[in-house]
């Protein structure tokens, strides 16, 4: 197991008074053990004891081949997966569960008395997680820099005559091609009045001059997820959908601006929110202005106008204000990563914010 991050969520737990945790997100798990392990139906769980001991419960259709640095307890097919995890439990003390533990095994823990009390304590991984530390800072860079030049080459193909689900297909085939092992999520390539839909479901819709093409695309590279989106148009931009454009491009500066140590999350929000309502659009922005990312591509900590949390150097996060006028059928939204330094924020992508009329062929 990674020493170091391990230490960290004991010295949480110890801090919050809990003193043992089950973690079964297969996420976490690799994050802490270094090893993607995929159960599907079959009880996985790591077990942590602020005193030591820590176990980690498993099925043995999943045989390690490296030590993972934590005592395997293995179990098979026909046993009580849960009855084995009991054995290893202390039943006097209180016990931390994760957010994705089903409810069939925690029940049955709980029927067996595996613990003085249940609490959700989720929040010791994700809070611990969301402070990248330098190899995963290094790894959001490396990802950021691929997404860039996939942008790059998928621009030109929105003037080409394919429709949405071939260009999401061509996506998916360039992040291979540039060696990720795929998409972190699925590409949104939204034409014209589609893109007036902040989460459009790709379709077979073509792209026609004049068009806004929202562009919101990322991949997995070594594990960690990229993310950014950028809106472009066909042939030629109308007076209106310039307007839109630079007050969201504005937006997403002011946005980046409030990204620093001590300020809350929820000032980057409406550091963002807050402009576009002075410009009269603040009920066409209808979505949070980011989410934190790393391991997967929505992550703890949102950037929202509720999560005062305080922004901590190490965190990274997407700001990525929009505008979305369906009557109209302009949609303009503007992502970026942040990665929280000691005193501001280093933006991971350097792909291009100005305005982009792609020829049309």
């Amino acid at each position: 197991m990674n020493k170091g991050r391990i230490e960290k969520i004991l010295k949480s737990m110890e801090e919050n008074n809990i003193p043992q945790m089950i973690i079964s997100d297969p996420v976490a798990i690799f994050y802490l053990t270094g090893k993607w392990i995929h159960p599907g139906e079959r009880m996985l769980a790591l077990y942590l004891n602020v005193n030591g001991n820590h176990r980690m419960i498993i099925n043995k259709l999943f045989p390690q081949e490296r030590d993972l640095g934590v005592e395997l307890v293995w179990y098979d097919d026909v046993e009580d997966a849960v009855e084995i995890l009991s054995r290893c439990v202390d039943r006097d003390a209180v016990m931390g569960v994760d957010k994705n533990w089903p409810a069939r095994f925690l029940l049955r823990l709980q029927e067996l008395g595996g613990g003085s009390g249940f609490v959700n304590a989720s929040w010791i991984v994700d809070q611990v997680r969301m402070i990248k530390d330098e190899e995963e800072k290094q790894l959001m860079r490396i990802s950021s820099r691929i997404n860039d030049s996939v942008m790059e080459k998928v621009i030109p193909l929105v003037a080409k005559g394919l429709s949405e689900m071939e260009l999401d297909h061509r996506v998916r085939e360039i992040y291979k091609e540039a060696g990720c092992e795929g998409v972190s999520f699925d590409p949104i390539t939204a034409y014209g009045k589609n893109g007036a839909d902040p989460h459009h479901a790709t379709d077979d819709t073509k792209g026609k001059r004049g068009d806004c093409v929202v562009i919101d695309i990322g991949g997995f590279k070594d594990n960690y997820a990229s993310d950014m989106t950028r809106t472009v148009f066909i042939g030629e931009v109308s007076d209106r959908a310039r307007e839109i454009y630079n007050i969201v491009l504005e937006a997403n500066l002011r946005g980046i601006a409030a990204a620093k140590p001590g300020n809350r999350m929820c000032d980057v929000d409406l550091a963002a929110r807050n402009y576009i309502e002075e410009k009269g659009y603040g009920q066409y922005f209808t979505h949070r202005t980011g989410h934190s990312i790393g391991l997967e591509d929505h992550e703890f900590g949102d950037v929202s106008s509720v999560n005062t949390d305080i922004i901590r150097p190490g965190q990274c996060f997407s700001v990525e204000p929009g505008i979305y006028l369906p009557d109209e059928g302009i949609g303009v939204r503007i992502e970026d990563l942040v990665l929280i330094t000691e005193d501001g924020c280093e933006v991971l992508n350097r792909f291009t914010k100005d305005l982009i009329v792609v020829p049309e062929e």
